[in-house]
């Protein structure tokens, strides 16, 4: 197992609860390790808004999503998280994208049962896939693990919305006895559901925290109370940015400076100067260039 798994592995294995923001670049993804958080996820929403200003639904490929994760893997130390829509596919194409998942570094990947194209769990139009071929794709993601792709399957439902919370557990309960590792019910409407779900299974559990969504929005403390694993931030960064820049925008229309902001010198330091200017001097004696963090 790849350091990434085996720390994300040995993070779920402890008691307290996984506060996981989101990210979506290689820089959110290193302001949220300096912030001293333990792991992270690459947001599929957050990836599409930001690589191609375009809404989340199923229009980023394979090698998209994957390009864009190798730079935030090679931003931080933490554990990343991935997101793998649909498995981009048949069952073929899942096992290709748990094992390149895995090569990339990731220490989990997430597989959902979407019917292709996918959508955010959050918004109108989803629709998932049968409960036999929701089994066929995750199946092919186990399989893949259990063939050397050292990654963790965060297996998702997205049933509650078009089937109903009952067959949701039921699809989550299969997950559970076909080998995933983290179990994720997407947009339960409910602290009864919510809880419903943690009583279910005996699997790691996480919760998606998405402000204004149909999953109601509780403390941290009440979500390990119900049994939460992980807390999920999907879109806290992405949306707290936009806000900033268009505040930042608008200032500048007007002729303003633009005061809420981190300074220069602080900007430096974040994508990382310092370590960089360090690694020439090493260079110049000789010496192995560092790994730029």
């Amino acid at each position: 197992m790849t350091r990434t798994a085996a720390t994300l592995r040995h993070l779920l294995q402890g008691p307290d609860l996984l506060i996981m923001p989101c990210c979506f670049d290689g820089l959110s993804a290193r302001l949220i390790q300096r912030a001293g958080y333990p792991l992270t996820f690459m947001s599929g929403f957050s990836v599409a808004a930001a690589r191609l200003g375009r809404p989340d639904t199923g229009l980023l490929s394979y090698g998209e999503i994957l390009d864009q994760g190798r730079s935030i893997l090679e931003a931080v130390t933490i554990p990343v998280i991935g997101d793998g829509d649909t498995g981009y596919g048949n069952a073929a194409n899942v096992e290709r994208t748990v094992e390149g998942f895995a090569k990339a570094g990731f220490a989990a990947i997430m597989i959902e049962d979407q019917v292709a194209p996918k959508r955010c769990g959050h918004t109108q139009g989803k629709d998932v896939v049968s409960r036999d071929d929701a089994k066929v794709r995750l199946r092919a993601a186990i399989r893949a693990k259990e063939q050397g792709a050292d990654i963790l399957i965060l297996a998702r439902t997205d049933a509650r919305a078009t089937l109903g919370f009952e067959e949701a557990i039921e699809r989550v309960k299969m997950f559970e006895d076909l080998g995933a590792d983290i179990l994720f019910l997407e947009a339960p409407e409910s602290i009864d559901e919510m809880a419903a779900f943690n009583r279910a299974v005996a699997l790691p559990t996480m919760a998606n925290m998405l402000e204004d969504g149909l999953t109601p929005y509780l403390s941290p403390d009440a979500l390990h109370d119900l049994g939460y694993h992980i807390a999920a931030y999907p879109l806290t960064l992405l949306s707290s940015a936009v806000r900033a820049m268009q505040e930042a925008l608008e200032q500048l229309k007007k002729g303003d400076r633009v005061e809420r902001r981190v300074s220069f010198k602080e900007l430096q330091e974040i994508v990382g100067f310092k370590g960089y200017d360090a690694s020439l001097a090493d260079a110049s004696s000789g010496n192995v260039i560092p790994r730029l963090r």
